[in-house]
């Protein structure tokens, strides 16, 4: 991997040390212009017309997520956002009063609210699966509640706010052979490392092209494993999605379509593909050793820093990295690093509500490398947390 050419070929790096990946990772240039190129020829000629003229490299799109995740093409449906997507597998799921919901400590916010409205509107139970010795969900106290009653196992597979990765293929041999639908949150994983459907044995998963894919704001994925599509009642049915019978009915579109709506915005969608080809061309399993490492030095360099306290679970670990500075409030330290030109951001308790139920934690600085970082920048950033220590001193 040539870094110098990876950051050459990326405008932010000029300007700024961004440990920011976890929220929004920087574009490429390429990627900028495949954006910006849509926009243009949109203004140019109409925005019917140039989605038109573009139809090959939109359906390229689903071709290169396929490619990246495996799955097919027609599995895979676009959204604005990955909680969309994620919105739209959960919410297909018929859900009666006392059917069970399956789920880790670390599960995203704002999945936790959607199984908390579905426990109220149709009194669904969600049950919470302790975490292991290592934190990461444990799946001997998983296969263990399973019964009759579960309709779903729905896990994050890298939270918000630490570096845990959690098991999900082990989830994944769980989920099957008890015959339950498994949802996987994939965001923060999609471009940080290698993440196949088939290797996970998941049934749904949920993604977004502005983190660590390093695509444009706006954009999200959902694939759906075609054998479960009969076992789904999708929330929202429109042009796209279904088929009129010329009656008083509809059919749905065959694949993951049916989740689909049919106003996109195209030059995000494109932006999408192009980022999914770059990872492609460097390879996941490249992208994957890259950020560990910077992750590990990230970590590593915080913890020899003494009133720095890191926070991270997981047996293994990735390129996300949660900390506490004594004395100094996490938002402080976000804003005192933007004034040194240092893009990092902080955690929120209410993000990821089972684990602060667990831990208690307060807010803490978020550090997330890409593989265009280098050792230099984590390093000059951990001394720069750790200057405000002294200072404080």
């Amino acid at each position: 991997m040539d870094v110098d050419a990876l950051r050459a070929g990326t405008p932010g790096c000029r300007h700024r040390i961004h440990l920011n990946n976890a929220g929004a990772a920087l574009m490429s240039q390429e990627t900028l212009d495949t954006v910006v190129g849509h926009l243009r020829r949109e203004a140019e000629i109409g925005g019917y017309e140039a989605a038109g003229e573009a139809a090959g490299r939109v359906a390229a799109v689903y071709s290169g997520l396929a490619e990246l995740l495996g799955g097919r093409a027609d599995e895979f449906a676009l959204f604005d956002n990955a909680s969309h997507a994620w919105q739209a597998a959960f919410y297909a799921v018929p859900l009666r009063a006392g059917d069970r919901v399956l789920t880790g400590r670390n599960e995203y916010g704002s999945n936790v609210l959607s199984y908390l409205q579905a426990a109220k509107r149709v009194g669904a139970e969600v049950v919470v699966v302790p975490n292991d010795e290592d934190g990461q969900i444990d799946t001997f106290a998983l296969a263990g509640l399973i019964d009759e009653r579960t309709r779903l196992i729905g896990l994050t597979h890298v939270p918000t706010a630490g570096g845990l990765v959690n098991p999900a293929s082990d989830v994944g041999r769980i989920a099957r052979a008890a015959g339950v639908p498994f949802l996987l949150d994939a965001t923060q994983s999609v471009g940080q490392f290698p993440v196949d459907v088939e290797e996970i044995g998941c049934d749904f998963l949920c993604g977004t092209g502005r983190k660590f894919l390093r695509g444009p704001r706006g954009t999200g994925f959902l694939w759906v494993r075609s054998g479960i599509l009969d076992r789904l009642d999708p929330h929202i049915v429109e042009i796209e999605s279904a088929d009129w019978d010329g009656a008083r009915g509809f059919d749905w579109v065959p694949g993951a379509q049916r989740f689909a709506t049919w106003e996109m915005n195209y030059a995000a969608v494109l932006g999408l593909g192009a980022a999914v080809d770059q990872a492609l061309n460097l390879g996941l399993d490249e992208i994957g050793k890259r950020t560990s490492e910077l992750g590990d030095r990230m970590r590593g360099v915080l913890e020899d820093i003494p009133g720095i306290t890191v926070h991270d679970l997981g047996r293994r670990q990735c390129a996300i990295v949660t900390a506490t500075v004594e004395g100094v409030e996490s938002a402080e330290v976000v804003t005192r690093l933007a004034d040194s030109g240092v893009n990092v951001t902080s955690t929120v308790p209410a993000h990821q509500q089972f684990d602060t139920e667990d831990r208690n934690l307060p807010p803490m600085v978020r550090f997330s490398p890409h593989y265009y970082n280098t050792e230099d920048e984590v390093e000059h950033a951990a001394a720069l947390v750790g200057a405000m220590i002294d200072k404080r001193l």
